[in-house]
């Protein structure tokens, strides 16, 4: 026999031993439900109840980046299933034995605490924006991260800008309505986005917005408006929100009210003593065939068109 042989041989008896290996062992025991043996996911436990049949989309997990291979499954943020499983039976005829929650359930009768849930998702995802989450608005009222994210589907529809305001809008109503007004920023076109101004996971700046103050926010799109200004309009420079209503408003551009009543929250009229702006009501063609310019169209804007502030040597009239 020649020596290829001899190795062909002895490569054929190290196959057949290899599959007498591998062969399970019929008489063994199975192991029993929710304790893991080597080389058994926790996502097989947890996958032997919540399947295809389970009342929210649970498999597509594992089209997303939590259900990759290389993350520890299921049990890294539910907690451990063996309580959840290994329940005990009772006596024969008796009724059986309620099974237990797991350690975190994010819905349902045995939910988990508020600070519990958001805990959990905290523990990897804690730096970048929310950062500030601890003692913001969101977990104050008793907001989670699974409150707005649904980590189960590949597509996290508050992480889309088109389909995020409906999320937000589960809770913020008023918003809702003033997207709908006759001014708005195009929110309910897609336009613009809620986490375009907010960061809803926490901030230094109120109401949860991007930056520390609204007028920041503002210029991020209106950037002509900042300044600095050789004639500086005051309110402009405080807070845009004295005049605009971000979200929408019924009366363009997103004012709070129509010039020049408006302009009449403080400026009393001394110079202009038209009776639209000396506080009289008006009655139904005022103005006669001669009206005063502040009766009609922009109002006060048709003459201060600088009303955010002015460079022009005419002094603080802001006219140009």
């Amino acid at each position: 026999m020649n020596l290829d042989a001899v190795a062909l041989r002895r490569a054929a008896l190290a196959l057949c031993a290899a599959m007498l290996v591998a062969q399970p062992d019929a008489h063994a025991q199975a192991p029993a439900p929710g304790v893991l043996v080597a080389g058994q996911s926790g996502d097989q436990v947890c996958l032997r109840c919540h399947g295809v049949n389970e009342g929210k989309p649970i498999l597509s997990i594992h089209r997303t980046r939590h259900g990759v291979a290389a993350q520890p499954g299921c049990q890294a943020c539910h907690g451990s299933s063996r309580p959840h499983v290994q329940h005990k039976s009772a006596e024969a005829g008796a009724p059986q034995i309620p099974r237990p929650a797991p350690d975190f359930n994010f819905s349902g009768p045995e939910r988990s605490a508020p600070e519990i849930q958001s805990r959990t998702c905290l523990n990897c995802h804690s730096g970048g924006k929310r950062l500030h989450w601890r003692g913001s608005a969101h977990p104050g009222h008793d907001v989670t991260c699974a409150s707005c994210h649904t980590i189960h589907q590949p597509a996290d529809p508050v992480l889309n800008r088109e389909t995020q305001r409906e999320t937000c809008f589960k809770c913020h109503q008023t918003q809702r309505a003033e997207t709908h007004a006759l001014s708005t920023h195009g929110a309910a076109a897609g336009k613009v986005a809620c986490a375009d101004c907010h960061n809803v996971h926490g901030g230094i700046g109120p109401k949860l917005l991007n930056e520390p103050t609204a007028n920041d926010v503002c210029f991020t799109c209106h950037a002509g408006l900042r300044g600095p200004f050789l004639w500086e309009h005051p309110p402009a420079g405080d807070d845009c929100m004295h005049c605009h209503v971000p979200h929408g408003s019924n009366t363009p551009p997103l004012l709070k009210a129509r010039p020049p009543w408006l302009c009449q929250g403080c400026h009393a009229g001394s110079v202009h003593t038209t009776p639209a702006l000396s506080g009289r009501a008006l009655a139904p063609g005022a103005g006669g065939t001669n009206p005063s310019a502040q009766l009609l169209g922009r109002a006060c804007l048709n003459c201060h068109s600088a009303i955010h502030g002015s460079n022009h040597p005419s002094g603080a009239r802001f006219t140009r």
